[in-house]
């Protein structure tokens, strides 16, 4: 398996007071690398992400693209063997990143080849129809739970504790599965943060936990369209983020019944802010002043 991160030796610059200081340090980068997902034999897409718990971005990738419903309707998915480079031994090796889902049955949809790389930044390029993929929810999303604010400023402080990625390099997602008690199912990290959210989604599909209707959806970025619309279709009501949400991701969410909330940044002392853009009726406001 790849590196999550690697050491790097970096100039640093600085300004204080206005005068100049540079200098020379090691650091730690996060490791980008290709993941080749074929299905069936047939190439699929290439998305950028960082190794590890590359099963389960498979198979949150291919529910969100809608090629699955569940784990059943999968054989497996393993890496290619002959996906081999020359190493520095003069010694071939496996490189991870070649990976292949095996149906059980006709995939769900038509395969389409995305014919870009799917960026690290990039959930849903090459997909025909933004409308194809938002009408593409299988589950009602549930409405019979409230969280409390300070529920939410809690788990977002014990989920940025929990980001070892990222507190190395700064340079890495998160997303979390989180149930509406506020216990942290799982949480994953990567340097698309549509793959960090695949990889949450694909071990609960792993798990049979889909619909995930008493689970929300935390991620340590913006809320965009392709985050939306992944939520929506494993079935999650509440999708929460650590900045801003966009227009698209605003209206997908007001349209489908799913409760957004953007902004959210608690403090140590127990305080905090945050934004909800749609349906604020899953938050228990009942105390507001």
């Amino acid at each position: 398996m790849g590196r999550v991160t690697e050491a790097r030796r970096i100039t640093t610059v600085r300004i204080r007071e206005g005068r100049l200081y540079a200098g020379r340090k090691g650091d730690h980068v996060v490791v980008e690398e290709p993941l080749d997902i074929r299905l069936d034999g047939a190439p699929l897409s290439m998305t950028m992400r960082t190794p590890g718990h590359d099963v389960e971005l498979v198979h949150g990738f291919l529910h969100a693209e809608g090629y699955i419903a569940s784990r059943e309707d999968l054989e497996q998915a393993r890496y290619c063997d002959g996906a081999v480079v020359e190493d520095e031994s003069g010694l071939p090796r496996n490189t991870y990143n070649v990976m292949d889902a095996t149906t059980r049955v006709a995939p769900r949809r038509p395969i389409t080849i995305k014919n870009v790389v799917t960026s690290s930044a990039c959930g849903v390029c090459g997909t025909a129809s933004i409308d194809e993929v938002r009408t593409a929810g299988r589950y009602a999303l549930a409405a019979e739970w409230t969280v409390a604010p300070e529920l939410l400023l809690d788990v977002q402080r014990r989920f940025d504790a929990e980001q070892g990625v990222f507190a190395r390099t700064g340079g890495s997602h998160g997303a979390a599965l989180v149930r509406h008690d506020g216990e942290i199912l799982v949480q994953r990290e990567d340097v698309g943060r549509h793959n960090a959210v695949d990889k949450v989604i694909g071990w609960a599909l792993l798990e049979d936990r889909l619909p995930l209707s008493d689970c929300f959806l935390l991620v340590s970025s913006r809320a965009s369209f392709e985050i939306a619309q992944k939520a929506y279709a494993a079935g999650i009501p509440m999708l929460v983020c650590v900045s801003a949400a966009s227009s698209l991701a605003i209206g997908t969410a007001e349209s489908v019944g799913m409760t957004l909330v953007g902004f959210l940044r608690g403090r140590e002392d127990g305080d905090g802010r945050m934004n909800v853009y749609t349906h604020p009726e899953r938050l228990d406001l009942s105390g507001a002043a």
